[in-house]
């Protein structure tokens, strides 16, 4: 058995009230970041980065039409960011691809005075975190 990927995340799949739309905020934030389409069918897409990927799907067993990071489940995905310069670019195109940016009144140290980040979220109340890894 390869250990190599022990505990590396395999996949996330968020179901999501529209497709097109996710696929535009989070597949442009995703490409972003480096990952690559990889699979599409007509209630799904999926971006690959190394061994794990990220599934949206739009599927017919949804059993409502919004996302409330505050409710039990999800509350946001994280994702390294390469600097500070590149954490505030992404945040400066984000508006143009359906992102909110949480927190802007304490922006980039919401997370505290060590935590270089931005919190973002999309139209569907999908919150993601850029988190800043080097300067």
């Amino acid at each position: 058995m390869d250990t190599s990927i022990t505990g590396v995340l395999h996949h996330v799949e968020l179901w999501v009230p529209d497709l097109e739309r996710s696929a535009a905020s989070l597949g442009w934030l995703l490409e972003s970041l480096g990952y690559q389409r990889f699979h599409s069918w007509p209630s799904g897409r999926s971006w690959r980065l190394g061994p794990t990927y990220l599934v949206m799907e739009q599927s017919t067993a949804l059993t409502g039409d919004t996302h409330d990071r505050r409710a039990p489940g999800l509350n946001h995905l994280a994702f390294h960011v390469d600097g500070e310069a590149e954490v505030e670019r992404l945040v400066a195109e984000a508006a143009r691809h359906g992102w909110t940016l949480l927190f802007a009144d304490r922006h980039p140290y919401a997370g505290g005075e060590q935590h270089f980040a931005a919190y973002l979220e999309d139209q569907d109340g999908f919150e993601v975190e850029l988190v800043a890894t080097s300067t």
